[in-house]
């Protein structure tokens, strides 16, 4: 199936690792010039962007602190001259989590999780919004957390569930020049959800899903893809899950 997006311009946050990369690499795949932004591990980006060439499609590397408003807008504004005429994918993948029980949860670290995940996703999308395209397409990356909640993820899974509301808001506003929706993943097999199921196994932390195990990152990268394409031109404002069919057991 042809998704549509052969010489179209993304910018995936987040894309140093985990589900970013994939979707980088998957955009690429799919015959996308890609800019890769990420926050801390600029070696990490710099591969991901060698696999966006070695796949024949132009690469960009930005660093970006997306709880950083000012810095949100620079890497904005170096994105659009870098890629000249604006984008026509954009996916929101940057974010943070942190294991903490409830009772040890200080405000700063509440702070901290909420700024990055539900923040960054605000000012990113108030940043890049002059640079999309007509027919563009914004996906954002919340959780299933952000539906059923999650044990010691009390700020994690609220910035989430912010950011899917956030994304309905946002697909009224843009509508229907741009397109704005959400995938939300359950358990990946990611640096962060190897240590979100630490503290209890991978056993008991996939018992409750049908699929009985963790994601990949190209299952979910995947699943964004398709949404950030013409192939799903008629979607505004859902959000997809893609959680293994989690509490369905």
């Amino acid at each position: 199936m042809d998704l549509g997006l052969r010489d179209r311009v993304a910018l995936v946050t987040g894309a140093s690792g985990g589900i970013g990369s994939a979707t980088a690499r998957l955009l690429a795949a799919e015959g996308a010039d890609v800019a890769v932004a990420y926050g801390r591990r600029a070696d990490a980006a710099e591969r991901v962007a060698a696999d966006v060439r070695a796949a024949g499609r132009r690469a960009w590397c930005v660093a970006v602190d997306v709880a950083d408003a000012a810095s949100v807008a620079r890497a904005m504004s170096e994105i659009g001259d870098a890629v000249g005429g604006g984008l026509d994918v954009v996916v929101l993948n940057a974010g943070r989590n942190v294991v903490t029980p409830l009772d040890t949860l200080d405000p700063a670290e509440w702070d901290d999780v909420v700024r990055t995940n539900l923040g960054g996703t605000f000012h990113t999308l108030r940043a890049v919004r002059p640079l999309l395209r007509p027919g563009a397409s914004v996906v954002t990356v919340a959780s299933v957390a952000a539906q059923t909640g999650a044990r010691q993820h009390a700020h994690y899974a609220a910035a989430k569930a912010g950011i899917v509301n956030l994304t309905k808001s946002v697909a009224r506003d843009l509508a229907p020049d741009v397109r704005v929706n959400c995938v939300a993943p359950g358990l990946t097999r990611t640096a962060m959800g190897t240590a979100t199921v630490a503290d209890r196994g991978e056993r008991d932390a996939t018992k409750k899903l049908l699929a009985g195990r963790l994601a990949a990152p190209e299952e979910i990268a995947r699943v964004i893809v398709f949404v950030a394409s013409p192939a799903a031109s008629f979607m505004y404002g859902a959000t997809i899950d893609v959680n293994g069919g989690r509490e369905l057991r």
